[in-house]
């Protein structure tokens, strides 16, 4: 990596970095004057009203970011457009709750507008010698990434730092990937613009947090994220498909256990509860710190493997990743996390109880 790229990399960085930080203690005081605040209930993990909004610093950051560092295209006017739907919807839920069916409606538009109108898809890939043209499949492919995106960081946003850190530890890894490749497109300035944005946010949110990300926050990482990842997936090549979606191991793994937990129960895929990743590590005793440092680590894991994989060993990431796979297995048979463990014993307690009356 030349002088003049690392130059480059460190100030748009560092001024988001630096921006974001200065600008989130304003934005707090517009949260509370408004009331876009977070009230604690049985659900919920904190204990006092906290506001929200933080997403809008994070996204004040980004737009600094490309006005000083991008350059006009109509695949990034696509970005901004969607970009200001997300951030708009969830700040309207930010203020005053929406029904999940119009969240899902300001996603839907926003991730429209970036594949139809910017034309970022998932087109083709080419994976073990084999080649897959998607075709007109490839419009709601690639929507459906990005609805995903942005709903598994909503989903993982549940504790101090959690979503930030994780965007982050995203934004550096494909960040260091792209610039030691030397692919140096829109992907690699929104990616180190946005790890300036976060780890600004971050700053403040982590515990103990002053403030919330919100939907505001997490719809738009993870819309972000996506648009990242789809701008990367141009270079048609399984690492440039899968490479991401280790990246972000953790919220994904998070989201699908939700869904599996609650079509077992019965329940709506947006019913809320108790029993995502970080609430089962809260639940062995170990503080909010613990659990987020320790979700940190998994994840830095996951983006060492990803580094190793594309840039140094296949063979070497490959062993990390199997190593933390079986973390992942024997994660999910000592926890809650997939089977509710005391609800099963109890449906089996209460099938023995009336065989025996009967």
């Amino acid at each position: 990596m030349n002088q003049e790229l690392l130059t480059r990399i460190l100030l748009m960085v560092f001024i988001t970095f630096l921006f974001v930080t200065f600008i989130i203690p304003f934005v707090k005081k517009m949260a509370l004057h408004i009331g876009a605040v977070d009230i604690p209930n049985a659900r919920k993990v904190h204990k006092e009203p906290m506001p929200r909004l933080g997403g809008l610093g994070i996204y004040f950051g980004f737009l600094l970011g490309y006005m000083l560092f991008g350059t006009h295209s109509e695949t990034m006017n696509s970005v901004l457009i969607g970009s200001f739907i997300i951030v708009l919807t969830g700040v309207i839920d930010d203020v005053k709750p929406l029904k999940a069916s119009h969240k899902f409606i300001g996603q839907l538009v926003a991730a429209c507008i970036v594949v139809f109108y910017g034309n970022i898809l998932l087109k083709d890939i080419s994976a073990f010698g084999l080649y897959f043209d998607f075709g007109v499949l490839a419009y709601p492919i690639s929507i459906f990434f990005i609805l995903g995106c942005i709903n598994c960081m909503n989903l993982i946003d549940g504790l101090d730092g959690l979503a930030s850190g994780i965007s982050s530890i995203y934004f550096l890894t494909v960040g260091i990937i792209a610039a030691m490749q030397g692919k140096l497109g829109l992907d690699f300035v929104l990616t180190f613009i946005m790890l300036g944005s976060s780890l600004g946010f971050l700053v403040h949110n982590f515990n103990p947090a002053s403030i919330f990300m919100g939907d505001s926050g997490s719809m738009f990482l993870g819309f972000i994220i996506a648009v990242i990842a789809l701008l990367g997936f141009k270079n048609v090549t399984m690492t440039s498909l899968i490479i991401p979606l280790l990246i972000l191991a953790i919220p994904i793994l998070d989201t699908i256990f939700a869904i599996i937990r609650r079509a077992l129960k019965g329940e709506s895929i947006s019913t809320p509860d108790k029993f995502h990743i970080h609430h089962q590590l809260l639940n062995r005793n170990f503080s909010q710190r613990a659990t987020v440092l320790s979700i940190y680590a998994i994840n830095l894991l996951f983006a060492a493997a990803s580094i190793v994989y594309v840039l140094k060993d296949q063979m070497l990431g490959y062993i990390i990743y199997g190593i933390l796979l079986v973390i992942v297995v024997l994660f999910v048979v000592k926890t809650n996390v997939v089977f509710d463990g005391e609800e099963i014993k109890k449906k089996l307690f209460r099938k023995e109880k009336k065989s025996k009356k009967a």
